[in-house]
């Protein structure tokens, strides 16, 4: 398994979990503000 410890991580506001930079942010990782659509439905 590859460990990418160097990647930044942010905190969900609506499950309190950490994720981890994806490639496919790469160019937006200042606006993701959830971890999952799932989150991002259920921010109420």
């Amino acid at each position: 398994m590859h460990k990418k410890p160097h990647l930044p991580t942010k905190i969900c506001p609506v499950c309190q979990k950490p994720f981890a930079w994806r490639k496919k942010w790469q160019r937006c990782w200042d606006d993701v503000i959830y971890c999952s659509e799932r989150c991002r439905r259920n921010k109420s």
